[in-house]
């Protein structure tokens, strides 16, 4: 009998056991949570329950100190300065606040990325940025500046600068939090869509209840210090 149909079980590309978020204080305690390969989900709680520093340690932005933490198989546990740069290459991070450089062009906005994680050939460079930009929809504006843009459109550069090294997990921190109604859902969607075409493991923190509940997926609480999974 062929092995052909076997299904290999997913694996977690987040792991946290009796995991410390902590900022001088402690934010959320006893954190366990996985989240495995191919998954799309939505983290949810109030301003100040810990979302953003969850966040910001899955990318290591906030050391952990105390507990079990991996993501994309790197050890987060007093992860070294050094080792920063390997976990981020892994990542696609999209933020609120779009955090585009005024001063350069979207092709250029792109390329920063590709540049700060050491990719110097010229060719593939432009491969990469002309292929993410194809995949939210603006392949016809990357000579536009960002001030040409709508916040939607500014948005969608931020998801083509997460994309562009084809990233294992994308970490998107309130994406819609500046956007209408209208524009919000069409993210949602091209998130939804990318995570659905590459099978890239999508973790997005929202207030966005509206949506949570259009486009139905797992979702994950930070509440009273603690993360409910």
């Amino acid at each position: 009998m062929s092995d052909n149909n076997i299904i290999e079980p997913r694996k977690p590309i987040i792991k946290f056991e009796n995991a410390i978020i902590s900022q001088s204080k402690v934010i959320l305690s006893d954190v366990n949570l996985e989240i495995n390969e191919g998954e799309f989900v939505y983290i949810i709680g109030k301003t100040g329950s810990g979302k953003s520093s969850i966040l910001k340690t899955i990318y290591g932005d906030i050391p952990l100190k105390e507990g079990f933490g991996e993501v994309c198989n790197i050890p987060l546990l007093n992860i070294k300065k050094r080792n920063i740069p390997l976990l981020r290459r892994k990542l696609g991070i999209v933020f609120q606040d779009f955090q585009l450089l005024q001063d350069r062009n979207l092709f250029k906005n792109i390329e920063f990325i590709l540049k700060a994680i050491g990719i110097k050939d010229k060719m593939e460079i432009e491969n990469k940025v002309n292929l993410a930009l194809e995949n939210v929809g603006l392949s016809d504006r990357k000579d536009d500046m960002p001030y040409k843009l709508s916040e939607g459109e500014m948005q969608r550069v931020a998801i083509a600068r997460a994309i562009v090294n084809q990233p294992e997990l994308i970490i998107a921190d309130e994406p819609t939090g500046n956007l209408d109604p209208i524009t919000s859902e069409e993210i949602v969607k091209l998130l939804l869509k990318i995570n659905q075409e590459f099978n890239t493991t999508i973790l997005m923190a929202t207030h966005d209840y509206l949506v949570i509940e259009k486009y139905r997926s797992r979702v994950i609480c930070c509440e009273d210090g603690k993360l409910i999974a």
